[in-house]
């Protein structure tokens, strides 16, 4: 039996109020790394304490990392709507607004 590796995309919420997001194939380890400050020229560094808001599961790594880049690209207001697992808001909030002049 192969036993496939977990890959992990997460957000934390970081005490700025920005929110952080990043991959990893170990999560408790790699949250405990954000809050213990291991890599001091992380982003999360001087935003800690951090807060882990969400995190999605993935067998396959490379579905991993094309899941982070995009939510990356994702409004505040998107990332929330996944965080709070409004998932009925996500197209709404995918839409670009246009101001009419």
């Amino acid at each position: 039996m192969h036993i496939h590796p977990i890959f992990y995309v997460y957000i934390l919420k970081c005490a700025d109020d920005s929110f952080y997001i990043g991959m990893t194939n170990h999560l408790d380890k790699r949250i405990n790394e954000h809050e213990s400050g291991n890599y001091p020229g992380s982003y999360t560094y001087n935003r800690r304490p951090i807060e882990l808001m969400f995190y999605e599961t993935f067998t396959d790594p490379e579905s991993a990392y094309y899941f982070e880049q995009k939510i990356k690209k994702w409004s505040r207001a998107k990332k929330q709507a996944l965080i709070e697992e409004n998932y009925d808001k996500l197209p709404e909030l995918a839409k670009k607004k246009f101001r009419k002049k």
